[in-house]
């Protein structure tokens, strides 16, 4: 898709169903003579990760007018002036004249570039940089400036230094190496400089002249107390718990300190214990309401597919009286209806690797099949998937009656339980419907009308269209 197919097709999402201004892309219903702000959007656009686009024809309430020619020129015009004058070099911006819904408007593109952040002429990258967030442009802040600089020269976020020039011994008192060694089922090495060199060949840190550096992962993945790591300041896992079935009347909010990975068993343990029923038979008991490994390999996805690149978000646990969220920064970089059968795509391969040979995460691509797996054996309803422009969200839900379950609930169930089947190389039938609903044989009919809606719905298909007997036919997921 090329930019101008790309714009229109943002343009769209922006406008319908609200009218909503992206970080991508920005109205305006005519030229300002406001040249700073025109340079600090500019600005903003050539930082943003894709680039962006201005289009003028649009007014604030999403009504859109045409442009004219002349005006087309004039604009054009002035913001090439702006972006070869104002800007601490010059950049090459495109524009264009599109047709959208019967008004003819003007598209201008301004590409991301390569050497970031770009900021004003007037002033340095720490005091004129410019960004787009929540659909605005606004000044970046120092830690903001600091983190584009070092993606710029290609540096990871986890390569990155969370604190400088310490001694070995602190970097033992900052770091839980004790945990690190438990992980990897090893002896903990008899003196420092063993256990130093251990954690560096991990890239947990690194010495420079003559004192050491702890990356940001070492630090997510081992500190002690994140909180004594400023740059890692928002990363912590968050678990909140609410009365009912809205935020209005909070039990508690929980705010992790420990790294990762030293703290990943103790966190799923908390989130199990706060998501049990108690049950006093012979003895006290805590029942479960989600299984411990869906909890555990959802709350590991989300961790290692944060966008780090987005600040003020950290990965969040909900827990509501009828449902469990997870939410993490950054929208999947799969198509969520896909999430089983893709390979998967990573943000932080660093992370993500190091996770897996630390045992948190399965190997690559079996923890989401894992999880819903696990939402099966017991009858759970199925996960749900959602993304926003800046987040990712998995909804969990309790059990619940067949009789209660809505259709859409029931579509997505029959969905997933077919990427399942077809990941272990088979397909389901009215047969495999009902076991996953625990559904008797005599509601075969029942089966079919959820097969239908199914098929209806476009996610599953026939696996042979020439089939003729409905009790015979078989179905796969449609990417199939």
């Amino acid at each position: 898709m090329n930019w101008k197919e790309h714009a229109i097709k943002t343009l769209r999402d922006s406008l319908y169903p609200i009218p909503t201004e992206l970080n991508e892309l920005d109205w305006k219903s005519e030229l300002s003579f406001k040249t700073e702000r025109l340079a600090q959007h500019i600005c903003a656009f050539a930082n943003y990760r894709g680039g962006g686009v201005l289009v003028y024809g649009v007014n604030d309430d999403g009504s859109c007018l045409n442009i004219t020619q002349n005006k087309a020129k004039q604009i054009i015009q002035t913001l090439g002036n702006i972006a070869r004058n104002n800007l601490a070099y010059p950049i090459a911006i495109e524009h264009c004249v599109m047709d959208f819904e019967g008004h003819n408007l003007l598209f201008v593109y301004i590409p991301e570039q390569d050497d970031k952040p770009v900021h004003l002429r007037k002033g340095d990258e720490f005091s004129a940089s410019y960004w787009r967030s929540a659909g605005q442009t606004l000044k970046m802040s120092r830690k903001q400036v600091r983190e584009m600089i070092a993606e710029s020269v290609g540096l990871t976020f986890e390569e990155r230094i969370a604190l400088y020039d310490l001694t070995k011994e602190q970097v033992l008192s900052l770091l839980n190496f004790k945990s690190f060694f438990q992980l990897l089922n090893k002896e903990i090495p008899s003196s420092i400089d063993g256990i130093i060199n251990q954690l560096s060949d991990y890239k947990f840190c690194h010495e420079h002249d003559k004192k050491w550096n702890i990356t940001n992962l070492g630090a997510l993945l081992f500190a002690n107390n994140l909180k004594q790591f400023p740059n890692l300041q928002g990363r912590e896992v968050i678990v909140r718990k609410y009365s009912g079935t809205n935020n209005r009347s909070q039990e508690f909010e929980q705010h992790g300190v420990f790294g990762y990975a030293s703290g990943f068993n103790g966190l799923i343990d908390f989130i199990m214990q706060k998501t049990s029923n108690e049950s006093i038979d012979i003895k006290r008991e805590m029942i479960p309401i989600y299984p411990r490994v869906a909890i555990r390999e959802f709350v590991a996805n989300a961790l290692v597919h944060q966008d780090f690149g987005i600040t003020g978000m950290q990965v969040t646990i909900e827990i509501f009286s009828n449902r469990l969220t997870i939410t993490n920064a950054g929208a999947p970089l799969n198509d969520i209806n896909r999430l089983i059968d893709l390979p998967p795509q990573s943000r932080n391969e660093q992370l993500a690797q190091t996770m897996y040979l630390l045992g948190i995460c399965e190997k690559r691509g079996s923890g989401i099949d894992r999880a819903i797996a696990a939402i099966e054996h017991i009858f759970l309803p199925a996960p749900k998937f959602t993304k926003g422009q800046q987040h990712t969200k998995i909804f969990l839900y309790p059990q619940k009656k067949f009789k209660d379950m809505k259709k859409d609930e029931k579509i997505s169930a029959c969905y997933l339980h077919a990427c399942l089947k077809h990941e272990d190389g088979a397909s389901i039938n009215n047969q495999s419907v009902r076991e996953r609903f625990e559904l008797t044989k005599n509601d075969s009919s029942i089966a079919s009308r959820i097969i239908a809606d199914t098929v209806e719905a476009g996610l599953i298909k026939p696996t042979d269209t020439e089939t003729k007997a409905k009790k015979f036919m078989t179905y796969l997921p449609y990417y199939a």
